[in-house]
C-alpha cells in the first residue's frame, strides 16, 4: 500500500508539472540561476567591479609606478615607486621590469615581454602583488587595463536590482541572415568601428514587428539595444543581452529578462559599445537589469 501511495504521489507530481504554474516556477528558477552566475562573474578576478584604472599610451617609454609624473602613475601599496615600463613602437609594446621588482607572468618573475604584437592574439597579463594589468587595443589607441583583486568595489559590490520576472518578456524570434552585412558601432570613446553582423533577429511585439542588428559571439549572437526605459529604469545608454544560436529556427528565443547593464554601469574604466540606432527599440522593455534604485517593480 505504501509503495502504490508513492507512485500515485509521483504521478500527481509528474502532471502538475506540465501545468503552465510549474512551468512557470521552473522558468523563474532559471533566470534566478542565471542572475546568481552574472553576479560571480562580476566579481571574478576577470570580472568588471575589481577594475580600477585605464591608462592610454604614447609612442616611446610610458613609465610605470607610484611616483608623481609617470605616464603609468598608481597609488597603491603594492606598486613601487617605479616598476618598469612599457616601450611602444609601431607594431609592438614591450614591458621591461625595473631591477628590484617583482612582476611576474603565468606565476613566473619576468624581466622584460612582449606584451603585444600585431603577430599575437592573446595580450599577456602581468602582475604584481594583488594588481594585475594587461594590454588593450581600441582602434589606434592603445591602453593599459588595471586589475585590483583586492579592490574596495568588491566588498561594496551591490547587485542590480531587476525587474519583476515575466515569461512574456521571452519572446519567439527567428534570424534572418545576412553573413556579408556590416554595422557600424560606436563606443563611449566615441570610436566608430564597422562590426560583421551575421544577420537579424526578428519579433513581434504588440502585433508589431521589430528587428534587431545582432553580432556573432560563438554560440550565441550578441545584441546591444535601447529601449523606453533607458535613461529612467535602466541604464543610459542601453543594455545587452545573448541569445543562444540554435539548429531548429523555431526555437529561437529572446529572453529580455537575461537582458543586462554593459560594463560602464560598474566602473568607469570600461571602453563599453553603444547600441547602434536601428537597435533602439520604440516601447519600453520592463524585464532584466536596471540601473535606477528607486525603480517601481525592481526585486
Amino acid at each position: 500500500m505504501l509503495v502504490f501511495f508513492r507512485l500515485v504521489t509521483l504521478l500527481i507530481g509528474c502532471l502538475c508539472c506540465q501545468t503552465s504554474t510549474c512551468q512557470t516556477i521552473s522558468y523563474k528558477a532559471s533566470i534566478e540561476q542565471w542572475h546568481k552566475k552574472r553576479i560571480e562573474d562580476l566579481k571574478a578576478p576577470d570580472g568588471w567591479v575589481n577594475l580600477t584604472g585605464l591608462f592610454w599610451l604614447e609612442k616611446g617609454i610610458n613609465r610605470m609606478g607610484s611616483t608623481k609624473g609617470h605616464a603609468i602613475e598608481i597609488h597603491h601599496p603594492d606598486m613601487p615607486a617605479l616598476a618598469g615600463y612599457f616601450d611602444v613602437s609601431e607594431n609592438e609594446v614591450q614591458w621591461v621590469t625595473e631591477s628590484g621588482c617583482n612582476i611576474v607572468y603565468n606565476q613566473k618573475p619576468v624581466t622584460s615581454l612582449i606584451v603585444y604584437s600585431w603577430l599575437q592574439t592573446n595580450q599577456p597579463q602581468l602582475a604584481i602583488g594583488s594588481l594585475r594589468f594587461n594590454i588593450i587595443i581600441r582602434g589606434d589607441k592603445i591602453g593599459i587595463r588595471l586589475r585590483d583583486l583586492t579592490s574596495p568595489a568588491l566588498e561594496q559590490f551591490k547587485a542590480p536590482q531587476r525587474f519583476v520576472v515575466n515569461r512574456q518578456w521571452k519572446m519567439r524570434a527567428s534570424f534572418e541572415a545576412n553573413p556579408t552585412n556590416t554595422i557600424a558601432i560606436q563606443n563611449v570613446l566615441g570610436q566608430i568601428n564597422r562590426e560583421t553582423s551575421p544577420g537579424k533577429l526578428v519579433f513581434t511585439y504588440r502585433k508589431k514587428t521589430y528587428r534587431l542588428d545582432a553580432l556573432d559571439e560563438g554560440d550565441h549572437w550578441f545584441v546591444l539595444f535601447a529601449d523606453g526605459t533607458s535613461g529612467k529604469s535602466t541604464y543610459p545608454t542601453g543594455r545587452f543581452l545573448y541569445v543562444p544560436k540554435v539548429t531548429n529556427p523555431s526555437e529561437v528565443f529572446i529572453d529580455f529578462n537575461q537582458a543586462f547593464n554593459p560594463p560602464c554601469a560598474f566602473t568607469p574604466f570600461a571602453t563599453c559599445p553603444l547600441p547602434p540606432p536601428q537597435n533602439r527599440l520604440p516601447f519600453a522593455v520592463t524585464a532584466g537589469e536596471q540601473y535606477e534604485t528607486h525603480a517601481p517593480g525592481s526585486k
